[in-house]
């Protein structure tokens, strides 16, 4: 084991544990005020930022990252706005801490409370979207949480600059504003990781965000509670008695809004009753977008029939292992079903409880759909993409749980803190 890799480590988890206590300290009023002062920085500094994610950029075009992972790295005018947009929304939701959850008065007159309070110190490890570096220091911020962050080495850059330019803000905004309150973890170094999350005298909690194989290695190494979703297979099922038109809208901007992020759909899911009438028409909509199509026999049968430039086409018949796989890319899995609880079982079996959607006009269809999937966020006549913290009215979003012990679906502020009881009494004695 790296000694000066361990101190370094162990100096900045006993950075944020001090700084934690001092977090818990400030008003509501002086949190929200260091949070415009971080939006208004952040877009005052948008050419320094991007220029150092022009650097992470080139790194990540020169180590092979793909178009949507390249896209997710991005910065431009509209996403660092997006960035600060988020802080200002988080700022102007109710704080979550000092909450009364529950209170109580026993028979021998002790009053009891529950109330909701910050975790303490919480690792967050993501991949490329350095977006996530302002969203979840701001969310743990508000909260009372001091944050360790750990992206990519793809995106080292970019994170650097933007934590400096908010705590800058936050120090000249409140002279309380405790400087260890954001940290960024300064080395790529992998081995940083396992020594970091050994440390439970300070740390609380590690939330990693990113593909499947970094989140296993997160939970596999970590002796900090994580809370995690592996990968996102989301769905989308056509059912027999849709709106196509709308069901057309829904599959596009489920699949290739973004296909990058856990929220966009890897399955498409149709009707049999309908499969030679839909599939031909989505069929050629995806394939438009260059989204390489992976169907089942049925599927592959009805665009071979209808579309003319089949044999040029990006169509492959789908083997057991992409109904399970997550591609993050422009790639989408098709398969023809035999009514909704055939829908329901594909997606049980095959999905990772993420997000998934029906589609139709029949509402005890629907709401079958929405009863038996066991996923985290699951929609009626809606696109997978909404599960997100900021289009659940989180304001900016710490991350996206599919575990069922604690928080579930998006993480926001309230899912930030943990409680305490309090007991006043009188002089009461347990006899």
């Amino acid at each position: 084991m790296d000694v000066n890799l361990t101190e370094q480590m162990t100096r900045l988890a006993k950075q944020a544990k001090a700084a934690s206590r001092e977090l818990a300290k400030l008003t509501a009023a002086e949190k929200n005020s260091c949070l415009l002062a971080m939006a208004d920085a952040l877009e005052k500094n948008s050419v320094a930022i991007q220029d150092a994610n022009a650097l992470d950029m080139e790194f990540g075009a020169q180590h092979g990252l793909s178009a949507a992972m390249l896209d997710r790295l991005k910065l431009d005018d509209q996403r660092i706005s997006a960035m600060a947009k988020g802080l200002r929304e988080v700022a102007a939701l109710a704080d979550p801490v000092g909450k009364i959850l529950d209170e109580r008065t026993r028979p021998n007159g002790l009053k009891l409370q529950k109330i909701s309070t910050p975790i303490g110190v919480v690792v967050i490890i993501y991949e490329s979207r350095p977006n996530v570096t302002a969203d979840a220091a701001s969310l743990c911020f508000k909260s009372g949480n001091a944050t360790i962050l750990r992206g990519g080495k793809e995106a080292l850059n970019s994170n650097q600059i933007i934590a400096k330019t908010m705590i800058d803000a936050g120090k000249i905004a409140n002279k309380n504003f405790p400087e260890h309150a954001i940290q960024v973890v300064p080395t790529p170094d992998r081995e940083a990781i396992p020594i970091l999350l050994s440390l439970t005298q300070y740390v609380d909690l590690c939330m990693p965000r990113g593909g499947e194989s970094l989140i296993r290695a997160v939970a596999d190494c970590s002796r900090v509670p994580v809370i995690k979703h592996y990968k996102g297979v989301c769905h989308v099922f056509v059912e027999a008695e849709a709106d196509l038109k709308m069901a057309e809208e829904i599959v596009m901007n489920a699949k290739v809004q973004r296909p990058g992020v856990c929220n966009a759909a890897e399955t498409l899911l149709v009707d049999k009753a309908i499969a030679e009438n839909f599939i031909p028409v989505i069929g050629e909509k995806l394939l438009a977008k260059h989204v390489e199509i992976r169907g089942d026999e049925t599927t592959l049968e009805n665009l071979k029939s209808q579309i003319s430039n089949f044999k040029s086409a990006k169509l492959k018949p789908a083997v057991e292992q992409d109904w399970f796989t997550e591609y993050n890319d422009y790639i989408l899995n098709v398969r023809v079903v035999d009514g909704v609880d055939a829908a329901i079982e594909h997606i049980n079996h095959y999905g990772s409880a993420h997000s998934d959607s029906i589609v139709t006009k029949n509402a005890a269809h629907a709401k079958k759909f929405l009863a038996e999937v066991d996923s985290a966020a699951v929609y009626w006549n809606a696109s997978t993409r909404f599960t997100d913290g900021g289009e659940f009215g989180m304001g900016a979003e710490i991350g996206i749980s599919t575990d069922k012990i604690g928080a579930r679906g998006p993480m926001g502020l309230d899912e930030l803190t943990t409680y305490k009881w309090l007991g006043i009494g009188s002089g009461q004695i347990r006899v």
